[in-house]
Parts: C-alpha cells; structure tokens; sequence
C-alpha cells in the first residue's frame, strides 16, 4: 500500500507540475486529494502530504485550489494554516471549507464573522457544529440570512441571550421567528416573546411543543379565541404541574365545559380529571374514582357537583367510554396515534355536542375525515 500510494503521489504530483492547463493540473490535484484522504497516513506520510496542499494551496489557477478545497472539506487532513488561507480565497476555494472543515478553531471562525462577508457569515452559521461562542457572535453581527440559517441549525449552541439578541435585531422577519420557533429546545423567556411576535400557524407550534406560561397561552384568547382553545388543549401536556395550570385556567374563567369536552375527546383525560376536580372543589384521587371506578353513577355523580351543564352528560359519558374501551384493547393512551384513534372513535358516536365544538374536533383530525364528517353532518 505504501509503495502504490508512493507512487500514485509521484505521478500526481509530475502532472501537477508539468501540466499546463488548470483543467488538468484541477483533476490531478482531485485525484491526489481524495487519494491522500482515504488512505491510512501515519505521521510522515501525513507531514509529506500536508507539504503538498501547502503547494496546492497557492496555486495560480483557482480551479485547482478548489479542486482540493472541495475534494478535502470536511476532511481532518488538511492543517489548519492552509485552512485559513483557503478562507480568505475567492468564494468559489473559501465557501466549502468554511462551511465544513474542522480545522478552524472558534477564534478562526469568529475572525470570519467580524469581518462581514454576508456569504461566509451564512456557511459559519451553517456548519455540522457551531460553538457557542461563534454563534453569539452571529446573533450580535450576523446578516439576516445568517442569523436565519444560524437559527434554523439545531447542531448550533445559541444561548439563551444570543436567542434574544436574534429577537431583538430581526423580530420583525417571520423567517427568522419561524426559525427560531422551530428548535428543539427553546428556553421559557424565548418563547414568551416569540408567542406576541409568530403568526398563527407558529403560535399553535410553540405552545403545542414548547412550554409557556398558563398565562400567556390564557392572553391569546383576546385575539384569537378559537385558536387560543386549542393552545391550552395542547399546552395542558406540556406542563408537569397540571393541577396549577388548571386551577390558573379557572382563575380565568377559561375551565369552561366546552374546553374539557375538546380536551376529553382527544384523549386528554388527565387534563379532563384535574378540571372536574378542580370545579368540583375535590382532590384529583376522588374526581378519579369516580371517573373511573365508581360504577355508572359516579361520574353523574362528580359532573353534577362540577356544575358542567346537563344537556352535555351525554357527550361526556360517550368520551369517557370510548377511552375506556380503547384502553381495554391496548390502545397506548398517551401516544399521537391514540388522540386520533379517539377523535374518530367519538365522533362515529354522534354525539350530542355542539357543532362548533364538533367543527373543531373535525378540523383537529390528522387525516382525510370525509367519512365521519358526513355522518356528523346528518346527526347535526
């Protein structure tokens, strides 16, 4: 192997220095490249092709320094002192390397950013792994798409602060809140302020996925209170303190009987318990046996005292059952699948619900609901 890589490196390198025309000198530099990054270097043989991508590196033609920078981006092999000057190259040699190559260091990239080219900022932000130190300095100085795509980069350590700092430069472009919306993680204080700034769609994404204050997901309702029943269905699961989130919701005046009824016929049944124990001033323990364990009359029994009105009973018990039922055949009650085995379970149920409560149930279904919308709409 050493001796065929000796002499694939020597007839290379005789082409690269006889050969006239960049396009040829461009293909034997490939070659050699991806040679040398496959195979096994110990430490001379790396020392020795290093030299040679020193010498690649100032080559006039520029085909030929792009040739190594693409062939070798993301490749270990190439030291960084040639790193750095293929960055400072043309943007066709520069671009691939500052998008991929671990050879710079934090302080490397940071030096890009400062230095203000909007199209190497946008590859820093882009990188399989941007530090944290280098993403605060793109919150700080970034152009916008920069930011966009440092936002949209979940392989990318934004602090807390450098979020906020995206919010406070570009708050105004709906990409960039979108982007940020759409991270896996997001920090409490980030979220707040993305809710009064994302649009509908995004809003409904942060308070389904990310969790927010009882009380901003309750101030949406002053805008957009069909959509704001929704958050708090989605949001209630969210939260690990279920009992505060509702007795917060009915501080409000927002534990209302169409919000369990939604909630009870997506499957939400810990979210039902806690709201009927808590208008029914009764620990959680006591409003549970009597959902689930105190024959036909317990749940009259606890409805009655929660004060929820009598012309709903009906629909109630039809949620209740078809959970109990889904349960009994194993249904996994708290994965996505089970909400919509019970949305379409309940609604075949026809039950007496009113249609703006069923409106929303219907749209709530991930798939086509043709079937059961034609049997609603002759029950209705």
């Amino acid at each position: 192997m050493t001796a065929y890589r000796a002499r694939l490196t020597e007839i290379d390198i005789r082409r690269l220095i006889k050969a006239t025309d960049a396009d040829e000198r461009a293909a034997a530099a490939h070659k050699l490249c991806r040679s040398m990054d496959k195979a096994d270097l110990h430490d001379e043989d790396r020392e020795a092709a290093q030299k040679i991508l020193r010498m690649l590196a100032q080559d006039a033609a520029e085909l030929v320094r792009r040739a190594m920078a693409v062939t070798l981006k993301s490749s270990d092999l190439i030291p960084n002192d040639v790193a750095r000057k293929l960055a400072a190259d043309v943007d066709s040699v520069a671009l691939p390397m500052i998008n991929f190559s671990p050879a710079f260091s934090d302080e490397d990239l940071i030096e890009i950013v400062q230095a203000g080219s909007p199209l190497r900022q946008v590859a820093v932000a882009g990188r399989p792994g941007v530090g944290r130190d280098v993403a605060t300095v793109l919150a700080e100085v970034g152009c916008e798409q920069a930011v966009r795509t440092l936002a949209s980069n979940d392989n990318a350590d934004v602090a807390e602060a450098a979020l906020g700092r995206c919010i406070d430069r570009f708050g105004t472009s709906p990409e960039i809140v979108a982007a940020i919306a759409y991270r896996q993680v997001l920090p409490l204080s980030v979220t707040e302020r993305l809710v009064e700034l994302a649009s509908e769609a995004v809003r409904e994404h942060l308070v389904t996925r990310h969790a927010v204050a009882p009380e901003t997901a309750i101030r949406l309702a002053a805008f957009a209170r069909e959509r704001a029943t929704v958050d708090l269905v989605d949001q209630a699961s969210n939260h690990a303190d279920l009992p505060q989130f509702v007795a917060n919701l009915n501080a409000r005046r927002v534990l209302t009987a169409s919000l369990l009824l939604r909630a009870l016929a997506r499957g939400q049944m810990t979210l039902f318990e806690h709201g009927v124990a808590e208008l029914a001033g009764t620990p959680h323990a006591r409003a549970w046996l009597m959902i689930h364990d105190a024959g036909p009359l317990g749940l009259k029994a606890i409805y009655d005292r929660a004060g929820l009105p009598p012309r709903l009973f009906q629909a109630y018990r039809a949620g209740v059952d078809t959970w109990r039922t889904l349960q009994a055949e194993g249904a996994d009650t708290s994965g996505d699948s089970f909400r919509q085995q019970m949305l379409e379970r309940f609604l075949t149920q026809r039950p007496n619900a009113p249609r703006e409560d069923l409106a929303y149930l219907m749209e709530r279904l991930d798939h086509d609901p043709a079937p059961i919308k034609a049997q609603i709409s002759a029950a209705a």
